[in-house]
């Protein structure tokens, strides 16, 4: 068996995961705002601070929100072929990575509370790899867990190390 080449995943997320990545930037940014507002309103001395640090947080958090999920929904590729997951992911600095299905080690789906909500799971696929697991966001949950299903299937068939 050849081993994979680095090539561009087929498969994109599911455009519902830019309302996913828009939600959790948003909480971010409101969390931050609240912070700020809080400090703003309860301790004087810093008042002067808090002003502009509040209006530059709400002006940048909100194109943050606005143009961050358009943009990783336009790099996050991916795909799991019998002989190799492919995957490229980033938003200001891309990733592009092949994972050999004979170093694959666990195939998990994780959900949380926005994904759940949309819908959505990341599929984690965890290899013998210094750079750590591929995690691969914003999938339809149903096609993540036929993807760990068959990845596992795959896995199990598979002579080679799994190291």
């Amino acid at each position: 068996m050849t081993p994979p080449r680095l090539r561009a995943p087929h498969h994109r997320v599911q455009r519902r995961a830019i309302a996913w990545w828009a939600a959790r930037a948003l909480t971010l940014v409101v969390l931050i705002a609240t912070a700020l507002g809080a400090a703003h309103l309860w301790w004087e001395p810093i008042r002067p601070w808090t002003t502009p640090l509040l209006s530059a947080t709400l002006a940048l958090g909100a194109l943050y929100t606005a143009v961050m999920p358009l943009w990783r929904y336009s790099v996050h590729r991916w795909e799991a072929t019998d002989n190799a997951v492919y995957h490229r992911s980033g938003w200001w600095v891309r990733e592009w990575r092949a994972a050999p299905i004979s170093r694959i080690q666990t195939v998990d789906t994780v959900r949380g509370p926005y994904a759940q909500l949309l819908g959505l799971a990341t599929l984690a696929v965890t290899t013998a790899s210094a750079h750590g697991a591929i995690n691969i966001v914003g999938l339809d949950k149903r096609t993540a867990a036929e993807a760990a299903e068959r990845l596992t299937e795959i896995t199990q068939q598979t002579p080679g190390d799994q190291t």
